[in-house]
């Protein structure tokens, strides 16, 4: 069984006022926007095939910051003017998919568990569909103005709730016909199903599954993930290079280039200070290797310059909210000497990374005439890099 869930987050919460973050759905919760604790809830809620995030179509790049790593599970469609017509939106973008069933959710839910999106799908069925619901505790009172004029029978009265789940099929035509048959405001799914006459079941709502609309409620929800304080997020990276020397003219390290009576053989310009660094920033956040990047297969890196291979390194860190604190380059080889161009490589290395020169350390030794460094038959290096995540 195909199960679908929309997570509709294209609103712009104009009660809530634009957070320092933007739209309420990119509001930080304990060091995560709303919308990826809402995506994470489903996307972790084991039956559920297929996720669709529906955004503002301004929002493409901050959606996919906030999704972060749960970006390549997840579908963004480009939404409409109203709630109404981003869900619609949603559901066109599942139709070569036909899933059996659909989940529909406001993405300022970040509360809900998984164990109520399990009851809402568990009573759905081909001809009927179910609603989260908690029945209304309040006193009502209708007016017209500032005084009372009646007060309303709560008895059998139902606050809804989301995710509302219904046949696909069966909502997506719902939505279809109201779009092209009625002018009406539906400011649910269930009442889009209720007008075309498709029966909701009630399922047990969630008094913790709240909707965050305004300022206030969003800062007590970020007050939920305060008890306590966030890991410091700092990882290390290493890497290692090596390249066969041959004779030649001169070698590039560290992207400066030094006369000498060889020269380095690779695909590109086997600068194995970059190689190795590259690699060093790619271990702090899981991003294979530079291999996995730049396959030496692929003939368009042939002879190009490795800062490129560093500076997309460097861009991978960042769009990830990685901040590099230093780097750490150590070459070995017998010849030619470092010294007199450490200035310079720790230039480079500070135009690519942002960082200032007491952050960059360029090392080099000798392998003592033993092994293939020995011979001068290759260069290598081993680079570190420190990157703290999340800041």
């Amino acid at each position: 069984m195909k199960i679908a869930a929309i997570l509709v987050a294209a609103g712009r919460g104009s009660r809530a006022g634009l957070t320092p973050y933007g739209p309420k759905q990119y509001f930080d919760l304990g060091g995560r926007p709303v919308l990826w604790r809402t995506a994470q809830r489903f996307l972790s809620t084991g039956g559920l095939t297929h996720v669709v995030v529906v955004i503002h179509p301004e929002d493409h790049a901050i959606a996919g910051r906030a999704l972060d790593d749960l970006l390549d599970r997840v579908v963004l469609v480009e939404g409409g003017a109203t709630r109404q017509e981003s869900v619609r939106c949603g559901l066109e973008a599942l139709a070569g998919i036909d899933p059996d069933m659909v989940l529909i959710h406001d993405a300022v839910r970040p509360f809900v568990s998984s164990e109520a999106i399990l009851r809402v799908v568990a009573d759905i069925d081909p001809e009927t569909g179910a609603i989260l619901a908690l029945p209304v505790a309040d006193t009502l009172k209708r007016s017209d103005g500032d005084r009372i004029d009646a007060t309303v029978d709560r008895s059998g009265l139902f606050g809804a709730q989301t995710p509302q789940g219904f046949p696909y099929g069966l909502i997506r035509e719902a939505h279809a016909r109201a779009s092209r048959e009625t002018r009406a405001s539906f400011t649910d799914d269930a009442s889009i199903a209720e007008w075309a006459g498709i029966p909701v079941r009630l399922v047990p709502g969630d008094p913790e599954n709240v909707k965050l609309t305004l300022a206030r409620e969003l800062t007590l929800a970020a007050e939920r993930f305060r008890e306590e304080p966030p890991m410091i997020d700092v990882r290390t990276g290493n890497g290692y290079d090596v390249h066969k020397l041959v004779p030649g003219d001169g070698v590039t390290l560290c992207g400066v280039w030094i006369e000498h009576d060889q020269t380095l053989l690779g695909h590109s310009d086997a600068d194995v200070g970059f190689h190795a660094l590259t690699d060093a920033l790619l271990a702090t956040c899981g991003a294979g290797d530079i291999g996995t990047h730049f396959p030496p297969s692929d003939p368009q890196w042939r002879g190009v310059a490795s800062r490129i291979f560093l500076q997309r390194a460097v861009d991978i860190v960042r769009e990830r909210s990685g901040r590099i604190c230093n780097v750490d380059v150590t070459l070995i080889c017998e010849a030619p000497k470092v010294g007199p161009h450490r200035a310079a490589m720790v230039a480079v290395i500070g135009e690519v990374t942002g960082l200032e020169p007491e952050r960059i350390s360029i090392k080099a030794t000798t392998n003592e005439t033993i092994g293939f460094v020995g011979r001068r038959e290759g260069i290598a290096a081993i680079a570190t890099a420190s990157v703290v995540f999340g800041g």
